[in-house]
């Protein structure tokens, strides 16, 4: 049986990053609601829990709460920041605000020898982000750590297996963290490390084949990284039940179309059918501003189109999507959690309630950079396992405000540039994401002896680990010179090109 290690989410930005450190020690680890009862969570059989951080104070009025009685379940626990108040505060110690939030860099000297400290050094650096600290010890516990303003900054009860961090050690801010994760995941829980990518494809095919039997599988086909591999661990399971639809939708980058038809039906040897469906999209989203109500039309659309394109290739009982994990843990709003809502994806939501077809989705587990190595280990091309992501509404929600045929040609061809430049420079491969937003803003300028009122390009380009966290690319000057110098050149309507510089959090990598 696969060890797991199970996450109870209390609303941290960095639950996810959580999560994927875990994986990183090929452990599997699932994110599940903060108040899942204690005898659900042990019927899971997990090797370990850990609590994540949160915005709520313990004392805050509706702050969530876990169900006590894991405390109780002989299950090794780990408490980081708000996790780790949560205990102190039930099992007897006393957890008050600090004098002054703490946020940000920080010193921590590990001051008694613990197995969740093992094999690393007296002085660590570390990441804060905390109102509230731990004042008083629980009953049973011991301080293992400290830092410049908390003589409680690691706890343990080793008898319980309870352990305590009042830092963060998921981020990259906390150099040695993942370290400390492995100690605590590893030695502490004794999981084994046997989650691999190899392992996934052979159990999910089986269970794709469980699932589906002889039925007919329809999967929407985008040319991003998410569909491809779904396409090709798919056709590895069920092989011809697998019909592929490629639905136009005019959103798409340039040349995605012949890229797509030739990836996936000429060599990968898929079933395909192309759907020209651009201009029922644009109908469809005419005058419409709001992000999430983009999101909501497309998807509607696009599950209209596919019940359309069933009468063509025969009737099919299951739908499959290359839904991912973070799709999932961002589209759901999970009771009175404190984690937002950040936006909706449309292959989780906006499906029509008369939806004919069950869902299939062979990477509902999986983080993005798992996926990439899944369609390595399935054959994939690097061009195509490696491509920057793409959202599934594509160039609707990166020209801002309304859309129309002409913007969307304006921004198809900025975009390109980015693409093009970025490859020429060797850079593209180094980065998380480059791209090109339209801003519903115009400017005055000059070109030649005219004077021009066009609209302004913001060039986004990140770096990034797993897409939860970003920062944005110091680009060579010369390199962001020469796309500015080309989309201004020659793309007719953008007469301004600006660099975003800002950072996810507090920005999101997407502008919408």
């Amino acid at each position: 049986m696969t060890s797991k290690i199970l996450i109870l989410d209390f609303g941290s930005q960095y639950t996810q990053v959580i999560a994927r450190r875990v994986r990183q020690l090929n452990v599997y680890s699932e994110i599940v609601r903060y108040d899942t009862p204690a005898s659900v969570l042990k019927s899971l059989r997990p090797s370990g829990i850990i609590l994540s951080g949160g915005p709520a104070s313990v004392y805050a009025k509706g702050a969530p709460q876990p169900d006590k009685r894991i405390f109780d379940s002989g299950i090794p626990i780990l408490g980081v920041c708000y996790g780790m108040q949560l205990f102190g505060k039930w099992l007897g110690g006393e957890v008050s605000p600090s004098a002054r939030r703490e946020y940000g860099r920080g010193h921590l000297r590990v001051s008694k020898a613990s197995p969740l400290f093992q094999n690393l050094p007296e002085n660590l650096e570390i990441w804060n982000s905390h109102g509230d600290s731990l004042k008083k010890l629980p009953k049973g516990f011991r301080s293992i750590a400290t830092s410049d303003n908390s003589p409680y900054a690691a706890i343990e009860d080793s008898k319980r297996k309870i352990y305590g961090l009042q830092f963060h050690p998921e981020v990259a801010h906390t150099p040695r963290g993942v370290e400390i994760l492995s100690n605590f995941v590893l030695r502490i829980c004794g999981a084994a490390p046997s989650w691999t990518m190899k392992g996934f494809i052979e159990t999910t095919c089986e269970s794709i084949r469980n699932q589906v039997g002889p039925h007919r599988v329809l999967l929407g086909l985008s040319g991003g990284v998410d569909s491809a591999v779904a396409a090709a661990l798919l056709h590895q399971a069920i092989g011809d039940q697998l019909q592929c639809i490629f639905v136009d939708n005019g959103l798409l980058r340039k040349g995605e179309r012949e890229k797509v038809q030739d990836v996936f039906g000429r060599h990968l040897k898929l079933k395909l059918l192309t759907v020209e469906a651009g201009p029922r999209f644009l109908k469809g989203l005419k005058g419409v501003s709001d992000p999430e109500r983009k999101r909501k039309i497309i998807g509607r659309i696009f599950i209209e189109e596919f019940q359309r394109a069933t009468k063509k290739v025969g009737a099919a009982k299951y739908l499959a999507q290359g839904t991912l994990y973070p799709d999932v843990i961002e589209s759901v709003a999970i009771g009175d959690n404190p984690a937002a809502v950040i936006k909706s994806h449309h292959n989780v939501g906006g499906l029509p309630k008369n939806m004919k077809f069950e869902l299939v989705e062979p990477l509902r587990q999986l983080f993005k950079d798992e996926v990439r190595v899944v369609g390595e280990t399935l054959g994939l091309s690097r061009e195509v396992v490696w491509r920057h992501p793409f959202p599934g509404p594509g160039l609707a929600v990166r020209t801002l405000g309304p859309i129309d045929a002409k913007k969307l040609s304006i921004l198809r061809e900025a975009d390109a540039i980015v693409i093009e430049e970025m490859k020429a420079a060797k850079w593209y491969d180094r980065v998380w994401q480059a791209f090109a937003v339209l801003l519903p803003v115009r400017s005055v300028g000059v070109m030649g002896d005219e004077r021009t009122y066009d609209f302004t390009c913001v060039l986004r380009i990140v770096e990034s680990n797993d897409g939860m966290t970003a920062d944005w690319v110091r680009l060579d000057y010369d390199v962001l010179g020469c796309i500015a110098s080309r989309i201004t050149n020659e793309v007719k309507g953008i007469n301004r090109v600006v660099y975003d510089v800002s950072s996810k959090p507090p920005a999101t990598i997407e502008w919408e």
